[in-house]
């Protein structure tokens, strides 16, 4: 499984009912169409997406992977001081929900208006694909909860994917 994989899973959650080629997928995503057909094949063979038209998520085993596997498979640790967007605990759901008692952590994004600790996205254009979706923005920034692995607020976190996933 790659990082980029989550985030498409992810995406066609979000799709929900609406019909969608991979093109689509990659557009919205910036990745590439061969790509996205790769991910939704390494996805059907781990269980997490139907293996004959690829085109459902198995949403109580996409959750039960976010919440289990995703600190172990694809953790994080913060980086340097940088310009970038909310993401984890300083997403503005997160702040509505605690107080933020130490620095920001954000995906680093050159035209970002915020500084704090970078956290590294599951993949090089996941920013720019959050800025266009925002329920895709906070089900990744709900992800970054889990990757940084702040205990506070990782239930939370984990009871809104649920909310959004399932």
């Amino acid at each position: 499984m790659r990082p980029q994989d989550i985030v498409i899973l992810l995406k066609i959650i979000v799709k929900g009912n609406l019909p969608w080629q991979n093109k689509d997928l990659a557009a919205e995503l910036y990745i590439s169409p061969s790509e996205i057909s790769e991910s939704l094949y390494r996805s059907s063979l781990g269980g997490l997406i139907d293996a004959d038209q690829r085109k459902k998520v198995y949403r109580q085993s996409m959750m039960e992977f976010l919440e289990h596997g995703l600190h172990y498979v694809f953790p994080t640790e913060p980086g340097t001081m940088v310009n970038g967007i909310y993401t984890a605990h300083s997403h503005p759901f997160m702040q509505q929900q605690f107080k933020v008692e130490t620095l920001h952590y954000v995906w680093p994004e050159a035209r970002g208006n915020v500084r704090g600790l970078s956290i590294e996205p599951l993949y090089k254009e996941q920013v720019k694909a959050a800025l266009k979706d925002e329920k895709l923005y906070l089900m990744l920034a709900l992800l970054d909860v889990i990757r940084v692995g702040r205990v506070r607020e990782f239930k939370v976190a984990i009871d809104e994917l649920k909310k959004l996933i399932i």
